[in-house]
């Protein structure tokens, strides 16, 4: 396989389609979020062996506590089994893992093992594989604003000198940088509440491809269409050739 001769720094990723995969098959559910994982330990791998240095994940919305029961019961199993089985091959090949959300929502023996794995993996420097659980676009935003309203307050902030950089040092993925390639699988066209203000210049790309289906030649086509785009955040197209052949 040929690797593309430029590509994203940091690619973020709604893995959609797990349910309808398991039902063309006439499988429950729990089948297709097992078919998932399966592809995301693949797409880890190959994002490794790119060079792409930062892999955010959509892995369970807040939201996602509205589906049925069974599901959300059996997706949190999986979850664990995930963090009991992964994460040491993870470390191996120098993939640093964190998670993004309102953690504390999860049961004690979740946050424990995540704690664990992000305190493993901390110092790996081959792959950031930030995965959002229990994470919301807006709930980012809040927290982030009650934050630094707490700074402000406290006087280690002053308000009249408050910028974009600033506020974006308070949100969950303050220490990466903003998502260069945006991916959605399954065909829905929308965002559903993910790295709003992180996504403000980002570049999207929509399949219709499930996520359990989302392979290395899949992947390929999502940093070919980013490639053929120009990026000119704000500029006109001449500025933006003018920079570069200068």
């Amino acid at each position: 396989m040929t690797v593309p001769p430029t590509i994203p720094g940091h690619i973020a990723i709604v893995m959609d389609g797990n349910g309808r995969w398991a039902k063309k098959r006439n499988r429950p559910r729990s089948m297709g979020h097992q078919a998932g994982l399966k592809a995301l330990k693949k797409t880890i791998r190959y994002c490794a062996r790119l060079g792409i240095k930062t892999l955010t994940v959509f892995a369970f919305s807040s939201e996602n506590w509205n589906r049925p029961e069974g599901e959300v019961s059996r997706l949190m199993e999986l979850f664990l089994r995930a963090l009991d089985k992964e994460v040491d091959e993870l470390h191996k090949n120098g993939v640093c893992v964190r998670f993004i959300g309102e953690l504390t929502t999860f049961k004690p023996v979740i946050q424990a093992k995540m704690l664990a794995a992000q305190t493993l993996t901390a110092d790996n420097n081959n792959l950031i594989a930030n995965v959002a659980v229990n994470y919301g676009g807006r709930w980012d935003i809040t927290q982030a604003a009650k934050r630094m309203s707490k700074a402000v307050a406290d006087g280690s902030l002053s308000l009249n000198e408050v910028n974009e950089s600033d506020f974006a040092n308070f949100l969950a993925l303050a220490s990466s940088p903003d998502p260069d390639l945006f991916i959605r699988t399954g065909g829905e066209m929308r965002i559903s509440n993910f790295l709003l203000w992180q996504s403000a210049y980002t570049e999207f790309y929509f399949t219709p491809v499930l996520w359990p289906d989302f392979d290395e030649q899949s992947f390929d086509q999502a940093i070919a269409a980013f490639q053929s785009r120009e990026r000119r955040f704000g500029q006109t197209s001449d500025q933006v050739k003018g920079a570069i052949s200068a």
